[in-house]
């Protein structure tokens, strides 16, 4: 094994070309990319430009002792590219801030950028810049992406109507899941050092986890459907969280109909073994990045046979309240309990 090298050894410039040599551009609206103080991006006429950042934090936001350096630069371009594709966009380019503990090795941020070169591969976007600094704390990810839409076409989450069809794609809770299993046999390696860990049969819910996929697919197949949605959003926080920012952001209620949220058979398998209800996993785990989605009940032909969009509910007029239906036909009160920034 070749011997690893401190990031103090060569510095920030050297460290940027050795990462800029396996970085290539490919979007017409990317006139200049790494290399000079600013990246420079041409938009084609009559498109609108999309910006959002998200900060990846260790201790935070992932763990080290089972966050694989590759998946993890994978999931931080791929949870700026859900962004994007929530407000109905095309991700273009993103731009990289990396804070990086002085335990790490130029080997090791290369790993980090591979994962991200594979993911803006994956979604079509061009790395154009960033930057690079020493913590004295952890590992500290800032990705800005930047996406294109048709001026006008951008969906935001204000749009939604009374009576609008309320759809998700994907199914939910996994991600949640795969953290428990995580969690779990890192307390197995502290209790006991030599143990192997036990993943083989969580292989679905550890990848949600790991390595979740932005549903850049969704967007454009709504488009090849004439599908334009009202609202939209993606889901990071947990489904109870999301469904309520599109109905306060629109000034709707909501029925979501409990029985039909969707969750692939590893989830709920999961959810037996570890005692948690899946429900409550799909409502308040966060992680999936699937796509939130409100569209005219005149629409609903035009996806109701798609096998990756399922309708979950429908909104209602605001003074109704937003509500979880359940099997027999209770309706509670929805009530938000997944993830908080503090």
């Amino acid at each position: 094994m070749s011997e690893l090298t401190p990031l103090h050894a060569i510095g920030e410039f050297a460290l940027i070309n050795r990462l800029k040599k396996k970085v290539h551009t490919a979007q017409a609206s990317t006139v200049l990319g790494i290399g000079d103080d600013a990246a420079i991006l041409a938009p084609a006429a009559g498109q609108e430009v999309v910006v959002t950042t998200d900060l990846l934090v260790e201790g935070i936001h992932f763990d080290l002792s089972f966050c694989p350096l590759r998946h993890l630069g994978y999931k931080a371009v791929a949870v700026n590219v859900s962004d994007v594709a929530a407000m109905n966009a095309t991700p273009t380019q993103i731009v990289v801030g990396l804070a990086a503990p002085s335990r790490f090795t130029v080997e090791a941020v290369e790993e980090l950028y591979e994962g991200m070169r594979l993911a803006c591969e994956a979604y079509g976007v061009d790395l154009v810049g960033g930057d690079t600094t020493s913590s004295r704390a952890g590992l500290v990810i800032a990705v800005t992406a930047l996406g294109q839409v048709a001026a006008g076409q951008a969906v935001r989450r204000s749009g939604g109507q009374p009576t609008d069809i309320l759809c998700v794609s994907g199914d939910l809770g996994g991600a949640y899941l795969g953290l428990q299993v995580l969690e779990r046999e890192k307390q197995v390696f502290l209790a006991d050092p030599e143990a192997q860990p036990e993943l083989d049969n969580y292989e679905y819910v550890v990848q949600r986890q790991l390595r979740p996929e932005a549903r850049l697919d969704i967007i454009h197949e709504l488009r090849e459907l004439g599908v334009t949605p009202t609202s939209m959003i993606d889901i990071s926080d947990g489904l109870a969280s999301e469904v309520m920012h599109l109905c306060a952001a629109s000034g709707t209620g909501a029925r979501l109909f409990s029985e039909f949220i969707p969750m692939a058979n590893p989830t709920l398998e999961a959810a037996a073994e570890f005692n948690l209800d899946p429900i409550t996993c799909a409502l308040n785990g966060g992680e999936d990045y699937e796509l939130l989605f409100t569209i005219p009940v005149a629409d609903h032909a035009k996806i109701k046979n798609h096998p990756d969009i399922t309708v979950i509910g429908h909104l209602t007029e605001q003074s109704d309240a937003v509500n979880l239906i359940a099997k027999g036909g209770q309706a509670v009160p929805l009530q938000a309990q997944g993830w908080t920034a503090f």
